[in-house]
């Protein structure tokens, strides 16, 4: 069973739903500061299909406890769609999700719900910097699902921003194992304001490693390797090229496989 609320900056439920394998929510009213969305379940983990803003889409996502999902606004809201949360008719979602859903080789990093912190929702992304703590820098948009990586600064041209840091690294964590094969890069290209990284270190749970070059260029970077089981993947040890600008960045990291356990 789910639950989706809406609840102000002091806790007060504006809106409630409920339903058993799946619960649909629709507020018809402007979002204010502090307002959150909660999403509750009788039973953790669960597999779930979960659309929080009917703008910002949908994600197949592990739901291992209380979800709670602060409303963007103003510096937080430029890394987001400007239809995202906007005007006074919101539609969101929650369902429980089909097997053939869970199990099948697809981008295991995705997640377009994904925010700062213990969310209890799977994949996450996390890093040990982020530009000045912009939200146009943060960890979590290289795993939203958007590519377009020929400028920086506001949507779509979000990214993982490093802050000049040698030592930046970003980990996606999965919530269980998964077995992973492949990993496309987008690195941003927004030349010749950007730099670009001529290697970059994976760094897998299981204790393995994988170092690749790539090169300067907007196309993605394909990385296939042998099947791996793992509960998450960092990239670090990122190596700027010899040129003018500090700046290289990511715009998505895509990591593709299947999930090794599908939960009720």
């Amino acid at each position: 069973m789910f639950t989706l609320k809406i609840v102000d900056k002091d806790g007060i439920v504006l809106k409630e739903e409920t339903g058993e394998n799946r619960v649909d929510l629709f507020y018809d009213s402007s979002y204010n500061p502090g307002d959150k969305i909660l999403l509750t379940s009788n039973k953790y983990p669960v597999d779930i299909v979960l659309s929080v803003d009917d703008a910002l889409g949908e994600s197949v996502s592990l739901l291992t406890g209380d979800f709670n999902f602060e409303i963007p606004f103003e510096e937080k809201k430029t890394s987001y769609s400007p239809k995202t949360f906007s005007g006074s008719a919101h539609y969101l979602f929650a369902r429980k999700a089909y097997d053939f859903e869970v199990n099948q080789y697809k981008n295991l990093s995705l997640n377009v719900n994904d925010q700062h912190g213990d969310t209890h929702l799977y994949p996450h992304a996390s890093a040990n910097v982020e530009t000045r703590g912009e939200a146009v820098f943060a960890a979590r948009n290289a795993i939203d699902g958007v590519c377009e990586n020929r400028s920086h600064g506001n949507w779509p041209y979000e990214s993982w921003g490093i802050n000049r840091r040698d030592d930046a690294e970003m980990r996606i964590d999965f919530g269980r194992n998964v077995t992973a094969d492949k990993i496309i890069l987008y690195t941003r290209a927004d030349f010749p304001h950007d730099n670009w990284w001529e290697s970059v270190t994976f760094t897998f749970s299981d204790g393995s490693t994988l170092v690749k070059k790539l090169n300067k260029s907007y196309a993605p970077h394909v990385i296939e390797f042998e099947p791996k089981t793992i509960t998450w993947v960092k990239i670090s040890e990122l190596i700027k090229a010899d040129d003018p600008s500090p700046f290289p960045a990511l715009t998505q990291m895509e990591v593709y496989g299947k999930v090794e356990k599908v939960f009720d």
